[in-house]
């Protein structure tokens, strides 16, 4: 069924193409400090190029109230970590690039950029993740390769992110027909350590993404980021086994905040394992007692092609940007004064306020820059305390 899409995947390949000065220059705004991936967008569209708000990192972080230096990826720093990623055989490819997943390019603020290692190919074709327990059950383990292995016999490829138990139980089930493994730290980075066969099996006959520098050993708050470049290449998530607090059920609220569907495995009352799935057909998550199930809420979706991404410039690196306008003290002091700690809507801050559009997204970039801007996503922001 999955095979259907193949054509309207093709179609909707976007044609950037970076030169290896842009990808440079890319890689070095967004390892420079306070720059994540919405900040990245926002001075790319602003400045129209990576190295013209490369240059332009310091007078605006200081202009936010900044009173040291802002840390600047150098050129040397970019290109030794390209090499690291060419030894690797790992690719870099940029949001829109074939390579890069398609549904991920339509989340909120995408990673700009991604390492990839293995089949490309997979990343096109219609993507399922099934996430879960780490401690899983026997019977959660063969009902994850159940599924796993008829999902990939339909067409579909099967992501998860190659922790124990269950992501290990799906991978192991999809390697032959394909499957992708999203991992938190740098691609050649083996976490869990008994994982390291497989993981060098995937980056062979399956994929590997990362978002993080060759060499780089994941923290705690790395896996909430890569999972939600899991649920963000998928279509759907499917749970099998998640206690009540569990990482398995932030992939899947990040997946209903991307308009993902969400999937779950009923489990016995008196399983733990089972008390977040539980929790989340409670919730309106999809129940899965096979595959078919999965496969009738995905139907209708296949043939569907996603909307077209917000835009994000491609770059002439050699056009000058258009200077930054005047921005008056009392402007700032009024954007300043709009935000507080709680989220509140960009468009709010500029009705509020009555600044020119452009003024106020200047006025946040500086703070951004200067460490003392939270953004939320879905162009919402607040004060960072």
């Amino acid at each position: 069924m999955a095979k259907r899409t193949d054509k309207a995947a093709a179609s909707t390949r976007a044609v950037l193409r970076l030169s290896r000065d842009q990808r440079l220059a890319w890689l070095r705004l967004i390892r420079s400090e306070n720059v994540g991936p919405a900040t990245f967008r926002a001075l790319v569209n602003e400045f129209g190029g990576a190295e013209a708000a490369i240059d332009a990192l310091p007078s605006l972080s200081r202009r936010g109230g900044r009173t040291h230096d802002i840390q600047l990826c150098s050129e040397t720093e970019a290109e030794a970590e390209l090499a690291r990623a060419e030894d690797l055989g790992a690719d870099l490819v940029a949001v829109g690039e074939p390579g890069y997943p398609p549904a991920l390019a339509h989340v909120d603020a995408p990673p700009p950029l991604l390492y990839i290692k293995g089949r490309a190919d997979l990343a096109e074709i219609p993507i399922v993740a099934i996430v879960g327990a780490r401690n899983g059950s026997a019977a959660g383990q063969k009902f994850t390769r159940q599924l796993a292995s008829e999902l990939g016999s339909e067409g579909f490829v099967i992501a998860s992110g190659l922790a124990r138990g269950i992501d290990t139980a799906a991978h192991r089930a999809a390697l032959e027909q394909g499957t992708i493994a999203v991992v938190a730290g740098g691609i050649d980075i083996v976490y869990p350590p008994e994982n390291e066969e497989l993981q060098h099996a995937i980056g062979e006959s399956g994929l590997l993404i990362s978002e993080r520098s060759p060499g780089f050993s994941p923290r705690g708050q790395d896996f909430p980021r890569r999972n939600r470049l899991i649920s963000g290449i998928s279509l759907g998530v499917v749970v099998v086994e998640a206690a009540e607090r569990s990482g398995s059920l932030i992939t899947a609220r990040l997946a209903g905040e991307q308009g993902r569907e969400v999937f779950a495995v009923p489990g016995s009352p008196l399983d733990p394992r089972s008390a977040g799935t539980n929790n989340l057909l409670k919730q309106g998550a999809s129940l899965v007692t096979c595959t078919g199930d999965i496969i009738e809420v995905l139907a209708p979706i296949l043939g569907r092609p996603p909307p077209a991404p917000a835009g994000l410039a491609a770059a002439d690196e050699h056009v000058a940007p258009a200077p930054l306008p005047d921005i008056l003290q009392t402007e700032r002091k009024l954007i300043i004064g709009a935000l507080g700690p709680s989220p509140v809507d960009i468009d709010e801050v500029i009705r509020m306020t009555g600044v020119a559009t452009r003024k106020v997204h200047i006025v946040l970039l500086e703070l951004d820059l200067a460490g003392r801007l939270e953004r939320h996503g879905q162009q919402l922001v607040s004060q960072r305390l």
